[in-house]
């Protein structure tokens, strides 16, 4: 079952004003080769995050107000854990959460590193040691993801979660199965009200006859909002996903947001981030279909705020064929976004103010760095009131 544990959190986000959110696109090596060196892939896809995070912690430009940084589901490599998190300890403001999806390592690894970081993760530890002692799986490999915040006061806390499910490519009848992930953290930052968590890819849309992740994580906040009406403000889905606009996504997003059959108001203002890998990652994999496009990262949020249809050289503003939704929809390139989150209640519905802003996109250098993209309305579009 799909437990959410709920975690306090000292973030002391600024009132009055958005926070702001970055996407890392980029591209996965999933190790799929097997004549492939993957000391050197791991290092060359550590290189490849190293540069995002050293990038956040020069804090060029405005990125100082970055409140959350969001990595594509298996991209950090299980051992750079320890760099990764240093450099945010060392370097990132506080009042920052990364989120990481992190390669797969076997379940009695990731028991060792649940018990470095127990004070925080206590729910998830007793469910795996349960799950150790019930049967004989301690090599079932592991897809797990990191939360990393630093608060307010300067202390980082690390949080952990194991997928809850797995992609089709993560077993089959000649492999071992993947862990199934059961305990999922919420967070609830304080003094300033702001309520997110995070899934992993196949999370958002996992069912049996019996539930749904997406219903609990629903009624979970519904609950919330009943006790002390607060709402479950942010989503983020960390993805390494072919198919990101597969009509099943597209189904749950249209239950999340449509509220048919019951109100769900721990739910209705809640922006939902999908953090995928880009395009680029088809070029590590032997069969990649057509289909298999990756990248389309987008930013959703209930129809409810005011956003036209638009088409940029970078991204397009959409209802993804015809949902309750208004949609930021990003392309296949490797590419960080950089924009705001459009908190509910901070913004006066008679303004004609964009409820979501991009405020940077930048694309890799032959360096190894990252360098802003100039984007633009399409040849084909002529500009148009976004109000």
């Amino acid at each position: 079952m799909f437990e959410i544990v709920d975690k306090q959190v000292f973030l002391d986000y600024p009132l009055g004003h958005h926070l702001h959110c970055m996407i890392s696109q980029i591209a996965n090596d999933l190790h799929l080769n097997p004549q492939q060196d993957q000391e050197t892939s791991s290092a060359n896809k550590w290189m490849q995050v190293e540069s995002v995070m050293q990038l956040i912690a020069t804090g060029a430009g405005n990125l100082k107000k970055l409140h959350f940084l969001l990595f594509p589901e298996s991209t950090l490599p299980a051992q750079y854990l320890d760099n990764a998190l240093r450099i945010i300890a060392d370097k990132f403001c506080a009042n920052t959460v990364t989120m990481f999806g992190v390669e797969h390592i076997e379940l009695h690894q990731f028991k060792a590193v649940i018990e470095r970081y127990a004070e925080d993760n206590q729910e998830l530890l007793q469910s795996v040691v349960a799950d150790l002692d019930s049967a004989d799986i301690a090599h079932l490999r592991v897809n797990w993801a990191v939360i990393a915040i630093k608060q307010g006061d300067g202390k980082l806390r690390i949080f952990l979660q194991a997928k809850s499910h797995p992609f089709v490519g993560e077993e089959s009848l000649d492999n071992s199965d993947l862990y199934h992930g059961k305990v999922f953290p919420m967070f609830h930052s304080q003094p300033t009200g702001f309520n997110f968590m995070a899934m992993i890819c196949f999370d958002y849309i996992y069912r049996t006859i019996y539930h749904s992740n997406i219903s609990t994580v629903i009624n979970h906040a519904n609950n919330l909002f009943f006790s002390t009406r607060q709402r479950l403000d942010f989503l983020a889905i960390l993805e390494c996903n072919p198919k990101p606009e597969h009509d099943t996504f597209r189904d749950v997003i249209n239950g999340f947001y449509g509220e048919y059959l019951a109100a769900t108001p721990g739910v209705r203002e809640t922006i939902t981030v999908f953090c995928n890998s880009s395009g680029q990652t088809r070029d590590y994999l032997n069969n990649a279909s057509v289909d298999d496009t990756f990248g389309r990262s987008s930013v959703i949020i209930h129809k409810k705020h005011k956003m036209a249809s638009d088409e940029l050289n970078e991204f397009t503003i959409d209802d993804f064929r015809g949902l309750p939704i208004r949609r930021l929809r990003f392309g296949c390139d490797n590419r960080l976004y950089y924009f705001n989150l459009p908190v509910f209640y901070e913004f006066d519905p008679r303004s004609t103010r964009m409820p979501l802003k991009v405020h940077s996109i930048f694309e890799p250098t032959a360096q190894g760095g990252w360098q802003p993209v100039n984007y633009s309305l399409t040849p084909a579009e002529s500009p148009r009131s976004a109000s």
